[in-house]
């Protein structure tokens, strides 16, 4: 069995901008006025059109944008057995902004349940398109590193810990797999962290021991992914925050290249380069020649101006002294929606954007494949 070749030339992240009648039908869910199988109607009604949007700007890969979630990561790791995310005193830190305070809480043995709800999630997109469905899922080292509180009784140390996300994330690829899954992909801030003195020190703020912590998180997904099946595409897209168009972390990949790039067995990597925060294009040295891809994020996903595609061309060119162009792709630098609320721009902003990056790869590779 082959892989598909997700990544793609042309690709997206994942999460998309909710139409109103989505942000309405939550507002009257959470407030009593709908009930769940209204709110699911009109979800699985957006849900239909957002990927017929998507197959029509020329993507090979859709997503259900995310429309059934309120974060990217907090209603996965709600799902899990011994798991509970519950409000907190503070939220995380954006450039700007405050999010919600909520907290990651483990109470008890941490395992991936069979009755999940994102893996219905994933059999609606699977039913509803006639592309390669894509489902994206936050990776093992967030929810680490996003840790309010663990009990000791069940969790002494971090490797009894980590040796359970991985046994999680093994049985959440397989359950995605069984459910028609061939191309999943971990959502990431923590690589971004470990990029960034400031949040490297608020993590030790919070008793999280950073030492030799890439090379830990390395082993952790190598572990996680480990007897993922050969035909299965898994990448990661590496953040540094996104709400409302704001973000954390800053800092290039230099820390943490080696470990990500070269150790960790990954098929992709969605990297964000739309802004000086990311750095240059050198720790791309260390992908290893082969199947593996880069895909660019040089196309912002926090604003709705367009960029110049000579521009977005002549960076992939600046890339290629470091990574051959074969192994490269391009997409959005993040997802435009990593919250429902979204970020800062319109939706048909946000469809010109997903065009053009089809028509920059058809002109740099000569097709999206």
């Amino acid at each position: 069995m082959t892989r598909a070749a997700a990544p793609f030339r042309a690709d997206e992240v994942g999460s998309l901008l909710r139409p109103d009648r989505v942000h309405e039908a939550r507002a009257e869910h959470a407030a009593g006025r709908l009930d769940d199988a209204g709110l699911a109607a009109v979800e699985d009604a957006a849900i239909v059109e957002v990927i017929r949007q998507q197959e029509e700007a020329g993507l090979h890969a859709v997503t259900d944008g995310e429309f059934r979630r309120g974060w990217w990561h907090f209603d996965f790791f709600g799902g899990l057995d011994g798991v509970t995310v519950k409000p907190g005193d503070s939220g995380m830190a954006f450039q700007g902004s405050a999010a919600p305070p909520l907290g990651v809480h483990v109470e008890g043995k941490v395992s991936f349940p069979a009755d999940h709800p994102m893996l219905r999630h994933f059999a609606f997109v699977r039913d509803h398109t006639s592309v390669l469905p894509k489902m994206c899922i936050p990776s093992p080292t967030v929810l680490h590193f996003r840790l309010t509180s663990s009990d000791e009784d069940v969790y002494p140390d971090r490797d009894a810990l980590f040796a359970d996300l991985a046994a999680t994330w093994r049985a959440a690829i397989r359950a995605f797999y069984d459910a028609g899954c061939r191309y999943l992909q971990f959502d990431d801030t923590a690589w971004a962290y470990l990029c960034s003195e400031v949040e490297l020190e608020r993590a030790r703020d919070r008793g999280i021991d950073t030492d030799g912590l890439a090379d830990a998180y390395a082993a952790l997904l190598n572990e996680a992914l480990r007897d993922r099946p050969a035909d299965m595409t898994i990448t990661t897209h590496v953040c540094r925050g996104n709400f409302r168009s704001t973000w954390i972390a800053s800092g290039g990949y230099e820390p943490v290249a080696r470990q990500l790039l070269e150790v960790c067995d990954y098929d992709g990597y969605f990297l964000e380069y739309d802004s000086d925060r990311a750095g240059g294009f050198e720790p791309l040295r260390f992908l290893p020649k082969g199947d593996k891809r880069v895909v660019l994020g040089l196309v912002t996903s926090k604003s709705g101006t367009l960029e110049d595609p000579g521009d977005v061309e002549r960076r992939i060119r600046e890339a290629t002294a470091f990574a051959p162009l074969e192994q490269l792709a391009v997409s959005p630098q993040c997802g435009f929606a990593s919250t429902e609320e979204g970020n800062v721009l319109t939706e048909d902003q946000q469809w010109a954007k997903l065009r053009e990056i089809v028509r920059i790869a058809e002109e740099t590779w000569g097709s999206i494949d």
